[in-house]
């Protein structure tokens, strides 16, 4: 069970590494620019950023609800 947890965490770290790179690349490789959105100009190189962050905080919810269920595992058996 020890190496599935290491495992999982090794996971994780490699999967927020690679979300900041790709944040970076977005924000470095997207030009200026800005779009109306409900009448309000927003930046372009904002919309790749939100979805990533989105992506990001998703796996972070998963791996807390994984670190509960396994919790809740070793305290029933």
């Amino acid at each position: 069970m020890k190496s599935a947890d290491t495992d999982l965490d090794r996971k994780f770290w490699a999967a927020l590494a690679i979300f900041a790179v790709l944040a970076a690349l977005a924000w470095l490789t997207m030009g200026d620019g800005s779009v109306l959105v409900f009448g309000k100009p927003v930046e372009l190189r904002l919309v790749p950023l939100i979805v990533i962050g989105g992506l990001a905080l998703r796996t972070v919810l998963a791996r807390h609800a994984e670190k509960i269920r396994r919790a809740g595992e070793k305290n029933g058996s």
